[in-house]
């Protein structure tokens, strides 16, 4: 295992809930934002290549974002309004589309009846901000946290569908959307893993990543997408390359392998969500990972029920999950907990906690 050092620095992510529209959603997030160090460290992290990198033609995503999700178009309205800004800075920053995405591990372990996922990546990447969001103008309720705000990480939806997504290449890169906005769209817009699926071969990909889907059926599916081709097969444990679509894989990949083949055999033995949990989350297990400075450390571990329902969250290592009623809060009860607190064992904080010195550049 490797480790960053000997101290131990306490983390959170914030929970948000909203029931509204998605232009009212947008804009109760740009009023938080602008309380909040996010937007400025993410400034500090892209520096002068940020123009460079975030080109885009507005029509282009437009087009594009109505063609698969017109609300989300809507939260970025709010979103420049609240935060008055040009509509052209709001899609750059919230779009998702045609933009450049750091490197970073993770890890997935599925039953019939749950997905566990480990996201890893660098703690000054990572936001902190877990969303309940329940739109009452189009698209699916969701639960997950985000990522480039508008963007999920993973998530679970109203209809019982689940995504977690896990990075592969970002060589050889197409015009489309990035993982956390395909996640997003793939939640709001999908009921079933086979609507998902669809989806996947029809939307333009940015980068290379495995989409894992799980739904109320108990069936899963690992969706090896590129920018140049996309292929299906069931599997129930995934990590940082395909099987499949094996011309996309990056160079080196036994540290993916090896993560892999730690969770067949341990997975082997695992009678129930909380032995799967933990063999993710506990950090002699060999798949919890603390490489933060190699973009490669797991931040959160997240796991979703679409049966009961239910969805846990737990952020560093050796952890008892925060377990939230998905179900209840769609009925219309109110969540009481305002903050998911953890460790980690790195030298920075997440970007929603203070403005940091030195946050590096996410590429």
């Amino acid at each position: 295992m490797e480790h960053e050092g000997d101290l131990m620095i306490p983390v959170y992510s914030d929970v948000l809930q909203f029931r509204g529209s998605h232009y009212d959603f947008g804009y109760y997030q740009g009023e938080l934002l602008k309380g909040s160090p996010i937007l400025l460290n993410r400034e500090k992290q892209w520096g002068s290549k940020r123009k460079y990198h975030f080109s885009i033609d507005e029509q282009e995503v437009r087009t594009a974002i109505h063609r698969f999700a017109p609300g989300i178009w809507a939260e970025i309205e709010g979103l420049a309004k609240a935060l008055q800004w040009k509509m052209q800075d709001a899609i750059r920053e919230f779009g998702g589309y045609y933009l450049e995405y750091g490197r970073s591990g993770c890890s997935v372990f599925t039953g019939k009846d749950y997905m566990i996922r480990n996201y890893d990546n660098h703690p000054a990447s990572y936001e902190g901000r877990y969303m309940f969001y329940q739109p009452t103008d189009q698209g699916y309720s969701i639960v997950g946290p985000s990522m480039q705000i508008t963007g999920r990480i993973d998530g679970m939806n109203e209809k019982g569908l689940v995504l977690g997504y896990n990075f592969v290449n970002r060589k050889k890169s197409g015009s489309g959307f990035v993982c956390n906005m395909i996640g997003r769209i793939i939640l709001e817009a999908c009921g079933t893993v086979e609507e998902a699926v669809d989806f996947l071969k029809e939307i333009p990909h940015r980068h290379s990543f495995s989409y894992i889907l799980l739904d109320k059926k108990g069936k899963t599916y690992v969706v090896e997408a590129s920018p140049r081709r996309v292929d299906v097969h069931h599997g129930n444990a995934c990590t940082n390359h395909f099987e499949k679509v094996t011309e996309e894989n990056r160079y080196r990949m036994d540290e993916s392998m090896n993560r892999q083949e730690r969770m067949h055999h341990l997975g082997a033995d695992v009678q129930d969500a909380y032995q799967a949990f933990q063999m993710m989350n506990q950090t002699d297990q060999g798949v919890f990972s603390e490489k933060y400075g190699a973009w490669a450390g797991t931040l959160h571990t997240a796991a979703y029920f679409p049966k009961d329902m239910t969805a846990w969250f737990a952020i560093g290592g050796d952890q008892k999950p925060v377990i939230f009623d998905f179900r209840k809060w769609l009925d219309g009860e109110k969540l009481l907990i305002k903050q998911i607190k953890g460790k980690l064992n790195a030298n920075s904080p997440f970007v929603n906690m203070e403005v940091l010195k030195s946050p590096g550049m996410l590429m």
